[in-house]
């Protein structure tokens, strides 16, 4: 993925988009409790469906409006590139499965994607208060503060992670997971398997994490993350180490001195 090129965007966008994902967050917040809510499937999908449809309430005409001529991509499990233009991809429960079990790692996402590639991003962690922002060519930052990825070389060194993009991924795609685990359990230091990935990539751009991989092309999970990890100096691409647009099969985000090790020991089982 490359954001070479600064993304043109007026002074009041940013502000614009981080004021209306902050007041989601609000609403997100409102909603949690340290409980798990729902037993069955059922109940555990209506609760999911009842925090998307609250957020977006809040969420979906403010960022219309921050940038007129946008258009959204309704389908926050949607993959493939979009079409010509610029499209806002959210998901207004990010870790929404954590949330309605009474855990705290979830997060509101807005990401405006020009061309089938992010340039512009707000994640907010509404029990923090942390807010991550990226602007292609203008660099990451954490409540303002620049963020940078992490200075490691050695591989076996590195804390990486993972985790499925969505319920129901065929049998192939969870055996590519499970191979993918066991070839970097050989040769990272720890593994990380968990949702959702844009939790995961906050902690690569922030110099937490080394690396990030998924079998997957759910632009809702990647977009924000890929920006944030790019424009804090790390590389993202996918795993046959092209660079990465939502039009890509599968995803690569790693600190610069071990994206190539990474690689070598991933793209055997993409």
């Amino acid at each position: 993925m490359s954001t070479a090129m600064p993304f043109d965007a007026d002074a009041t966008l940013l502000s614009d988009v981080t004021a209306a994902v902050k007041a989601a967050g609000v609403t997100l917040r409102d909603r949690y409790t340290s409980h798990a809510r729902g037993v069955s499937l059922d109940e555990v999908v209506g609760e999911i469906h009842a925090n998307d449809d609250a957020v977006l309430d809040v969420l979906r005409e403010p960022l219309l409006r921050a940038r007129q001529g946008s258009q959204w991509a309704e389908d926050e499990l949607a993959g493939g590139a979009l079409p010509p233009g610029e499209w806002w991809v959210v998901d207004p429960a990010e870790g929404n499965i954590n949330h309605v079990h009474g855990m705290d790692d979830w997060a509101v996402t807005a990401t405006l994607v020009s061309d089938n590639l992010p340039v512009l991003t707000v994640v907010h962690l509404p029990l923090t208060g942390d807010t991550y922002t990226a602007v292609a060519g203008g660099g990451a930052r954490l409540n303002g503060r620049p963020l940078k990825v992490s200075a490691k070389t050695d591989l076996g060194a590195a804390l990486i992670g993972t985790g499925q993009a969505r319920p129901g991924e065929d049998e192939r795609t969870f055996r590519r997971i499970g191979d993918s685990v066991t070839a970097m359990l050989i040769n990272g230091l720890v593994v990380r398997v968990s949702v959702p990935a844009t939790m995961q990539l906050i902690h690569v751009a922030a110099g937490r994490m080394d690396a990030f991989w998924q079998f997957s092309d759910v632009r809702s999970g990647l977009v924000a993350g890929a920006l944030l990890v790019s424009e804090a100096g790390g590389t993202v691409t996918d795993l046959a180490g092209e660079p990465w647009n939502t039009g890509s099969c599968d995803f690569l985000a790693a600190a610069p001195g071990i994206h190539g090790a990474a690689l070598k020991v991933l793209s055997p089982t993409a």
